[in-house]
């Protein structure tokens, strides 16, 4: 990205028959406004070009008065930025204007994200978000949208693979006869081929990227929906990503592999989409909280009153009393009911919801078993 902040070598910026023009070395191009959004940011931006002084003016009197920023949609700095798309070098430019987003309308004139009132607990795993509210429990696939993007990550993979055949037929003198790479200073000779292969493979993760971070947002609106209150438990991703030191052994004296989940965090992206909603929330008036590390939500059992650990390969576990629920929805239950402060769940609000929201999570459950939908890691047989 090539940002220009100097006055004497920017893009200059100026105003032609009410619409916004920008003019670099002696190239002059406007802005394609597709939608009402676009027409409103942009109308914002020459409203304040019309008469910037007196919102500049405003702007500080109200901050030096009740300590309160203003939207003043002033433009700050432009920057290029240029993609790779389908085989092709594009240039876009990126206005960064003050203030908050204008708010989007569907094609009825009503507004186009609803905020709802109340409190969501949601436990945000490595693959999957269960969330529960008091109209609407649920358990998906991060990142996802339809069944469409394993289909995809999977063609990714396979292009990669023919990648790495490729690599290894055209360098034999850089690999070892079990197949390791040797150590040392390499030359790596690629082939036409190789090179199809690269930009394909480039292409689709480009696809794959915009479509995680579309279902990212479709999911952090939806949460917002249903209450402003958003209950989780803090980003453990990066730690989760490492791979561990400790060399381990198991009963028939095998070691234990170290592997992480990096590649279920890379597909997935839960910290990105937590960071998403924790924004989303700040941003329209909702209060996003992490509760402490010692909440131990995945531990509780509220019939029992009392933290009985399990195993991370239990999905589904029978409570004190014989209920049999979903592991990462209960986390989510065990949040959504939290005591005041945050620090633990209330044992007594747990008692009083669980029957209205337990129905509502078998009825989840059935609907993900008719429905075939694969949710991972769940315990839930389609």
């Amino acid at each position: 990205c090539i940002r220009a902040k100097q006055i004497n070598r920017g893009i200059s910026m100026t105003v032609k028959d009410n619409e916004l023009k920008f003019k670099l070395k002696g190239n002059v191009f406007g802005i394609q406004v597709k939608d009402r959004f676009q027409t409103d940011e942009v109308c914002a931006v020459l409203e304040y070009l019309s008469r910037s002084e007196i919102i500049n003016d405003k702007a500080i009197n109200k901050f030096l008065d009740k300590a309160y920023c203003i939207d003043t949609y002033r433009p700050c700095y432009v920057t290029l930025v240029p993609k790779f798309i389908r085989g092709k070098y594009r240039v876009y430019l990126h206005l960064t204007i003050e203030g908050k987003a204008k708010p989007k309308y569907d094609r009825f004139g009503d507004p186009r994200h609803k905020f709802g009132k109340g409190s969501i607990g949601a436990d945000i795993g490595t693959q999957t978000v269960a969330y529960t509210s008091n109209t609407e429990v649920g358990l998906k696939n991060l990142s996802e949208r339809g069944s469409s993007i394993q289909t995809s990550e999977r063609k990714e993979r396979l292009l990669y693979r023919a990648m790495e055949r490729s690599r290894r037929a055209t360098n034999p003198q850089n690999y070892n006869d079990d197949g390791a790479v040797k150590k040392g200073r390499k030359t790596w000779k690629y082939s036409n081929h190789y090179k199809k292969l690269k930009a394909k493979h480039s292409e689709r993760c480009r696809i794959n990227a915009i479509n995680r971070q579309l279902a990212i947002s479709e999911d952090a609106n939806h949460l917002r929906s249903l209450g402003d209150v958003f209950i989780t438990e803090p980003k453990n991703a990066s730690k989760l990503m490492k791979r561990t030191k400790d060399t381990t052994v198991n009963s028939k004296g095998k070691f234990h592999k170290k592997k992480r989940f990096g590649r279920s965090i890379k597909n997935r992206c839960p910290s990105g989409f937590q960071t998403t909603v924790e924004r989303k929330f700040k941003v329209s008036g909702g209060i996003y909280i992490e509760v402490p590390n010692n909440y131990r939500a995945s531990q509780y059992d509220h019939t029992a009153d009392d933290y009985i650990k399990k195993k991370l390969s239990q999905r589904m576990f029978a409570l004190e009393d014989g209920e049999v629920v979903q592991r990462d929805w209960y986390s989510s239950f065990l949040l959504y009911n939290a005591n005041p402060d945050f620090s633990a769940p209330d044992r007594e609000t747990c008692l009083k919801t669980f029957g209205t929201l337990n129905e509502m999570h078998i009825k989840m459950i059935d609907y993900i078993k008719h429905a075939g939908i694969h949710v991972l890691n769940s315990g839930i047989a389609c």
